[in-house]
């Protein structure tokens, strides 16, 4: 949804199955077909993607439409005019088809860096990590989870939409992201928990509201790893610790491998924290600094299988790696 492209070799797949599809019709109702689900889906009219995406996209259409035989068909036509006389805008909106039929869409900023920050957008171990979590639901069901590093909130919401966790902690430290953070998750229906003053969170009779409703009681914190406490961190009373794409850069690497040793061994119940961190594997001497980094301090780690199934859109060829990871912190009486 929100006519996200395939990646790949998926991608060249669609294109020759579009063309036949198209070449093989005596009208245009498969091209209508086609703008139902995307730019005239109401989701889509709702939260539109960006204005350059949809002019390429409608543009595309076009050309394989302008190849047939078929009648022309109206409809594209005002969708494309439309849009070519649509202002582009800062922000779009990305969204997606869950399996279960409900749609999570986020907020974000069409540059890569806004704001002096990369959060404002959804990056590609993120989507990774909701897929596994799709997979994977009773690691979060009934479960309390604090994410670092949440960004937009893709994988977070994807979670509190499908996995029935009892309690979601999105956090990162950026206002900005903070900020947008809040809106995304307002955005899928849920209402937010604030810890920090100005973010729009409830509190009082609409924090009871939170407790008594069916969904997750959901919380925006603000941490800052260099300066996060391990009391601040116990608070949270976390079952699930989930990070993605936060090993990009290694003086970062440093302060996360700091907080993950400020965590507490075990969660309310007694039982060990687990902790998934996906990365993408854009540079291997970065992230093999972080895999040096853990074992200095002595976290273990495994590597988690990935994925079966790919629901959202990003780059398939790229190498990304989930781990878990086994903290270890000295007993109180060792020497």
């Amino acid at each position: 949804m929100g006519i996200q492209p395939p990646q790949g070799r998926h991608a060249v797949q669609c294109q020759q199955d579009l063309e036949q599809m198209l070449s093989d019709s005596k009208d245009s109702s498969p091209l209508l077909a086609i703008l139902q689900k995307t730019v005239l889906h109401p989701l889509c009219l709702k939260y539109p993607p960006s204005v350059k995406y949809r002019r390429r996209f409608l543009s595309e259409l076009v050309q394989k439409h302008e190849r047939t035989a078929a009648e022309p068909l109206d409809e594209l036509y005002e969708a494309l005019g439309s849009v070519f006389n649509t202002e582009a805008s800062t922000h779009c909106h990305k969204s997606y088809i869950l399996p279960s039929g409900d749609a999570v869409t986020v907020r974000e900023n069409v540059a890569v860096i806004s704001q002096g920050t990369t959060g404002l957008v959804t990056w590609d171990a993120g989507l990774y990590l909701a897929e596994w979590a799709l997979e994977h639901p009773l690691v979060f069901t009934d479960r309390k989870i604090l994410e670092f590093g949440s960004g937009t909130g893709l994988t977070g919401i994807t979670i509190c939409k499908s996995c029935l966790p009892r309690a979601y902690t999105f956090s990162d430290h950026h206002r900005g992201v903070l900020e947008e953070l809040s809106e995304n998750i307002r955005l899928n229906g849920f209402l937010v928990q604030s810890e920090q003053p100005g973010l729009g969170g409830t509190m009082g009779r609409d924090h009871e509201k939170l407790v008594e409703s069916q969904g997750p009681l959901v919380t925006v914190a603000e941490l800052d790893w260099e300066s996060v406490t391990k009391e601040h961190l116990a608070r949270f009373q976390a079952d699930v610790i989930l990070a993605a794409d936060v090993v990009y850069d290694p003086d970062l690497t440093e302060s996360l491998v700091a907080v993950l040793q400020k965590l507490p061994d075990c969660n309310s119940d007694g039982l060990p924290l687990e902790i998934f961190v996906a990365s993408t594997c854009r540079n291997p001497d970065t992230y093999c600094h972080f895999q040096r980094t853990l074992e200095h301090v002595g976290i273990r780690w495994e590597d988690v299988p990935g994925p079966q199934n790919n629901f959202f859109s990003y780059d398939q060829n790229t190498k990304i790696i989930i781990l878990k990871l086994h903290l270890q912190h000295p007993s109180p009486n060792s020497d």
